[in-house]
């Protein structure tokens, strides 16, 4: 929040699609009451084109608590339906999962349009913060795609990645340890900003959470990273079985899962192995195939355990 001291108008974009844009709910409830003028955006799982969505660029669809369609996954429509019911008007600045071209050229044309001077990558998770040679990327491409396409956008002033859901990953492969050394190796160029708790007390953890279950009721797949934030903030701890599909997997629920760890982009940007290798491609098709080649060529460093 200090870092962002100096930032009049702010985008909060959930950097890996689906429900990442939660996870920047708090951050934009915070920055709000301050003054801020401050908008969301995600990078949609969602089929736009089953909804009436205004298009507002060709590859941006602006959704707000009016939008219909897409009756069986639709969460950014849900938040935005959420905020209404609590008299905050906040459309999401819905981007198409495509490559990291198109995806830049997007974000420059929001910036341009919103006049905007910082933008907010948020992860639910840790995985944007992997390089490329640790055992398990979790689910590396989209994260990738946002990471590539705004660390081109030099003219923005504030660029930011925020994680929240320490351990979640590793549902996905990724290993904590590596995701520590990340954090370490980040310290290091005095790119980590620091970690802060989201408190069950704060009035946008209740928005949080009042979101995170608002939308497992209209959608009862549920998000596992929301989901598992979520229950951490209750005061629940291991293995606990919120959703149907996690039914036969076990997670590990605890208060890790309520920090926020915040990082300068550029930085997480640079210490990509393969980030450069997603220049120019168009689609999100394309940059799975470029990370697919990088790690078949890569000496993927082995998995060592957690020592506490």
């Amino acid at each position: 929040m200090t870092r962002l001291g100096a930032a009049r108008r702010i985008l909060i974009a959930g950097a890996g699609g689906g429900y990442d844009v939660y996870c920047g709910v708090p951050l934009f409830l915070a920055l709000r009451a301050q003054g801020k003028d401050v908008h969301l955006a995600n990078l949609s799982f969602t089929y736009l084109g089953d909804t009436d969505a205004v298009r507002t660029h060709p590859v941006i669809a602006r959704v707000d608590a009016r939008t219909r369609g897409a009756e069986r996954y639709f969460p950014e429509q849900a938040l935005c339906e959420l905020l209404s019911a609590r008299g905050i008007d906040a459309p999401i600045h819905c981007f198409e999962k495509v490559g990291v071209a198109p995806l830049r050229e997007a974000y420059a044309e929001l910036a341009a349009t919103l006049d905007l001077d910082a933008i907010v990558l948020v992860d639910g998770g840790t995985d944007i913060l992997m390089r490329g040679d640790e055992p398990g990327l979790g689910t590396p491409e989209e994260d990738a795609t946002s990471l590539a396409a705004v660390a081109g956008l030099a003219s923005i002033a504030h660029r930011l990645v925020t994680c929240l859901g320490f351990g979640i990953d590793h549902f996905h492969g990724v290993s904590h340890v590596s995701v520590l050394e990340a954090v370490a190796a980040l310290q290091r160029e005095h790119a980590f900003l620091g970690a802060f708790s989201l408190l069950p007390s704060m009035p946008e953890a209740r928005v949080f959470l009042d979101a995170v279950e608002h939308a497992e009721r209209r959608f009862p797949r549920g998000s596992i990273v929301n989901g598992s934030i979520a229950s951490a903030l209750a005061g629940e701890f291991g293995d606990v079985k919120r959703l149907a599909r996690t039914e036969r997997s076990e997670l590990f629920v605890n208060p890790l899962m309520c920090l926020y760890w915040t990082f300068e982009l550029e930085a997480l940007a640079r210490r990509s192995l393969y980030l450069k290798m997603l220049e120019g491609t168009e689609t999100i098709f394309e940059v799975s195939a470029r990370i697919e080649a990088f790690r078949r060529a890569a000496p993927i460093r082995p998995r060592r355990p957690m020592p506490l």
